[in-house]
């Protein structure tokens, strides 16, 4: 079983909790084919069903010890908002009754559906310029739930554009590697292979953390086949402490050596994520200081994000005529960057904005 997500119900426990070694013991203390384990593992995992009734090639009796024995808890879909700019942002409703948030950024130019899922109820990291960390953590969410994240928001696209979802990025509510032993499982189910998942290419998700140095390593470790992005935000580390706490005890030049590590074991895309703040982070010494940080013994690109203000915090946007002389800057040292503006802001859904408002 998974670890602080194991999601109970009185005396029961969501069947998506177990395990497939773990359900064919179950299975076959009451007497039942191995076979029916795999069926009932296509059902939640592949064509991720809501509840025992749907599953209907297994018989009726035991249906019903499914349903004595074990929940099946689907987040509820409580609120949709849908943003001049295409962005869709859902507010999901957990069985315990907390809220979480995920984010559908369309680009039909490119044929690029994006969906950003959250992992936990709030955060612990208390990062200045976010909204969520504002929240505090109340508890992680289950694999089950960020898996449903994905498959919900994937009927939402179809609906609304007709076309699958085509990347998943862990960048909503929530620190993805202190919860990783259930972000972990929710991306084994996403990219198994039908009937044990629902067959997504591992390099179509990315997973981004504001920098959990072990758990980086423990990634490459475990054979992590996906994207890693580190929301980095600062070059240095005096202004990094000041906005992200997490840098106290994991500065730049672990989180480095980690992503060393991460990159010679696996050889999977690194990238760094960099929200321009008006004055702070945003000269050309910032700039320079992000460059060495980019020659390091691993390719990284740079992902430049718009700040979108919340409430109760000083932090503005870059200026354009100060971003663009920075985006510059790092291009003309050789560095691949991209400026990634802002989507959903109309709707709080921009990057620092989820925080179950509207």
């Amino acid at each position: 079983m998974t670890d602080t997500a194991v999601v109970e119900t009185g005396n029961k426990i969501d069947i998506r909790s177990l395990s497939l070694p773990e359900l064919e013991a179950l299975f076959a203390s009451w007497g039942e084919p191995r076979f029916r384990c795999k069926q009932v593992y296509e059902w939640l995992w592949s064509k991720a069903v809501a509840d025992f009734d749907s599953m209907s090639n297994l018989s009726k009796d035991l249906r019903a010890k499914l349903k004595e024995h074990f929940t099946l808890d689907p987040l509820f879909e409580e609120k949709t908002q849908h943003s001049d700019d295409g962005t869709i942002k859902t507010r999901w409703m957990t069985h315990d009754g907390h809220r979480i948030e995920s984010v559908l950024i369309p680009v039909p130019d490119d044929e690029r559906y994006t969906v950003c899922v959250s992992t936990q109820v709030g955060c612990s990291l208390t990062c200045t310029f976010c909204a969520t960390g504002r929240m505090g953590r109340k508890r992680n969410l289950s694999a089950g739930e960020i898996f449903d994240q994905v498959t919900g928001v994937n009927k939402q696209s179809m609906q609304s554009y007709g076309h699958q979802i085509s990347y998943v990025v862990y960048i909503g509510m929530g620190e993805p590697l202190l919860t990783y032993a259930n972000t972990m499982e929710s991306i084994a189910r996403l990219t198994s292979p039908p009937p044990m998942g629902l067959g997504m290419g591992a390099r179509r998700i990315t997973v981004s953390t504001a920098g959990i140095s072990k758990m980086i390593r423990k990634l490459a470790d475990d054979g992590y086949r996906s994207n890693l992005a580190l929301s980095l935000h600062a070059a240095d580390d005096k202004k990094r402490n000041e906005i992200m706490p997490i840098n106290e005890t994991n500065n730049l030049k672990v989180l480095m050596e980690a992503l060393e590590y991460f990159y010679e074991k696996t050889h999977n895309r690194i990238s760094y994520e960099y929200i321009a703040f008006e004055r702070f982070n945003d000269s050309i010494e910032d700039a320079a200081r992000l460059v060495q940080l980019c020659r390091r013994r691993f390719p990284v690109r740079v992902n430049i994000i718009e700040y979108n203000p919340i409430e109760g915090t000083t932090f503005e946007k870059s200026d354009e005529n100060r971003l663009n002389t920075f985006v510059a800057y790092l291009a003309r040292e050789g560095v691949t960057v991209t400026v990634r503006r802002s989507r959903g802001k109309d709707i709080d859904a921009a990057c620092g904005q989820l925080a179950n408002k509207g």
